[in-house]
């Protein structure tokens, strides 16, 4: 059984992910944001993203929004997993 709102809620979060993760580079070089509120920021940074996207999809506002929160955490832990050496895995 394949739930297709799952699906293009997932796959929209994606593509907005790479927007968020900007948005909050933006945002953390611009302000002095405290480390323990990035994900906040993200979520809220990923909210704004997935509401202004609607002339790009078809998905209704509740989706958007949803993909748009699970951008904002995923852009967070994206770039502390890519970018932090001590997060990072070693052998």
């Amino acid at each position: 059984m394949q739930n297709t709102n799952l699906t293009s809620v997932l796959a929209f979060a994606s593509v907005l992910a790479i927007f968020v993760l900007a948005g909050v580079q933006l945002v953390k070089q611009t302000l002095s944001v405290k480390k323990k509120f990035l994900p906040l920021t993200g979520v809220i940074i990923g909210l704004i993203v997935g509401a202004a996207a609607s002339p790009f999809t078809d998905l209704a506002l509740t989706l958007r929004l949803w993909s748009g929160a699970l951008a904002g955490l995923s852009a967070t832990g994206l770039f502390e997993l890519a970018f932090k050496p001590s997060l990072r895995r070693t052998k």
